[in-house]
Parts: C-alpha cells; structure tokens; sequence
C-alpha cells in the first residue's frame, strides 16, 4: 500500500497557536529554518491516549530552542495542551507526535537577529519502527559520517541542522541492505545509530556510550531506570569498535526504535538474548501506564 504524502493529507495541525486544516500548515520559502537548519525539534510517541514522557519532551524542546539562541514563545502547560489537542484532532489514541520550532522569514542571512519564532505539532499513525524485527534483530551497517565534538555542533539540541549527518548515513545503510548504520564521533569511539542509542551486553552488564556528543535520550534514561530497577548493572563508558568484539547482545533505544535487538553490526554478530527481550517487555508494558506511573519509575 502507498504511503500518503505528507503534504497532503486530512487531518489538522497545531500551528502558532490554534488548529488548521492539515494542507494549510505551511511557511514561507524564505525561511530561515530551511535555509540555515535554525530549527529544533522533538519525536514523541502516543500510546492508550497518552503521549509517553510529554513534559520531558516540552522541556527538552524549549532548551533546544534556547541552545539555538531562541525562546519559543509558548509555554511548557501550552506546549503538552497542544500536543494533546492535535492527538484528538486527528482521532488517534496512539501514534507520532512531532513538535517543531524555527526561524521564520524575516530575514535571510547567516545572523538570524529579528527573526520570529514559530511552532508547529503534527501527529499521525505511526506503527513499529522496524515491526518484526524488533526481537529478530536488525542489520546495521557502518557509517562514514562522525558525530561532531561539542566544541563544533550545539549537541545537546535537537536541531534539525544536525541530522544532516545522519540522514546521509541512514539512506546510505538503507541502500546497502542495512536497516540503520552505526555512526561513531569524532574521536573514533561509538556514538550511536542515526537516530537512536544503543547498548551492549558485556560479561553479563550493560555498556552504553557516554553522551558527551549526542543526545542524552529520553528512551535511553528510561531504559537505564528499567535496567536498574531489574538489578543489572549499566556501565556508561567511552566504548571503542573493538569492543564489540566481546558483546553478546546489541539493541538500540529511541522513541521511534523503542526497544529494538540488533543482530549483526559490521563483522560483529550478536544474538538477542534475555537482557534485551526483558528491557523490551519492560518498556512496552511501561509507556502503556499513565503519566503519574511512569514518573514513579523513570528518572
């Protein structure tokens, strides 16, 4: 079946302050934000009516915005009401939510000084990322791309600018048969996926890389609450390729991926174990609780 542009669609969109017809939410060619990537953004996910961790995705939003040297202009309680709105809108109880602030027309030229602040949320169906083979394992291959030290990108936004990189990796993974690509920084350590964290099982215990040039992820501080909370042990470390000789298992985290096993990485095979499966179950049976649940498990 055909994917429906996403240009053109029923539906309705949350854009600078009230609801309009989905085919109606656009901005000027002149935009900033396009021409200069001075945009941020967030991806959330709906679950049973209630869009997992909301506030921590708001708050992140408008930090992203202000490491972009801008405020959005709304507030976290309009921000999450929106969200929530443009979920009803749309007749969805589960689904993908997406928040998106940037620089408007104003002006156009590298200093973004006099520029307005718009936000726009979208939601719409969104089914697993990588559907049966979340236990399976995907296939990841190698990319070229390296995340940038913090000294040279802001990292800890979630700025669109930013995901030129991994946009480059991920189509060229996809063309050689990968369904993701493995990117590491700019020291030759492990980073993480195009667009998630991951994980490795080491003698028994968890490794993550040390988000020193990527996003310290929602999903991947869930999943280290849920880890802990079944007494194993995570280990957040600087992680070199070699190291992957000695995993077991490999999975990836994020809120598109959610809990997904990774299979082959390179030369490097892993076979998807209990540790990964537990942490799946663990976090499917999580974002399905109510917010004031979660808040009692997650930090």
């Amino acid at each position: 079946m055909a994917l429906l542009p996403f240009d053109d669609r029923d539906g309705s969109i949350w854009l600078d302050g009230s609801l309009v017809p989905w085919r109606d939410a656009r901005l000027h060619v002149l935009s900033h934000g396009l021409h200069y990537g001075s945009a941020v953004f967030e991806g959330e996910r709906a679950y049973a009516s209630n869009i997992f961790r909301l506030r921590d995705h708001t708050r992140r939003l408008i930090n992203s915005g202000r490491l972009l040297s801008f405020d959005i202009p709304f507030t976290e309680d309009q921000i999450d009401a929106a969200s929530a709105a443009v979920l009803r809108a749309n007749g969805l109880t589960d689904g993908y939510v997406r928040p998106i602030a940037w620089r408007g027309s104003e002006q156009l030229a590298v200093s973004a000084t006099g520029t307005s602040i718009h936000l726009a949320i979208a939601a719409w169906p969104w089914p697993s990322y990588f559907g049966t083979e979340r236990m399976q394992g995907i296939r990841v291959g190698q990319a070229e791309w390296r995340r940038p030290p913090p000294e040279a990108a802001p990292v800890k936004a979630k700025a669109s600018g930013l995901y030129v990189i991994a946009s480059l990796a991920k189509m060229k993974a996809e063309q050689e048969g990968y369904s993701d690509a493995l990117m590491l920084d700019w020291r030759g350590l492990v980073a993480e996926t195009t667009g998630a964290n991951i994980f490795f099982v080491i003698d028994g215990d968890l490794h993550t890389p040390v988000p020193d040039c990527v996003l310290d992820g929602i999903t991947r501080r869930t999943v280290i609450s849920l880890a802990r909370r079944n007494g194993m042990k995570v280990v957040e470390r600087q992680i070199d390729p070699s190291d992957l000789a000695s995993a077991t298992e490999a999975f990836l985290v994020g809120t598109a991926a959610e809990v997904t096993a990774v299979r082959e990485i390179g030369p490097h095979r892993f076979t998807p174990g209990a540790i990964t499966e537990t942490l799946m179950k663990d976090y499917d049976r999580l974002v399905l609780q109510p917010p004031e649940a979660v808040a009692k498990v997650v930090t």
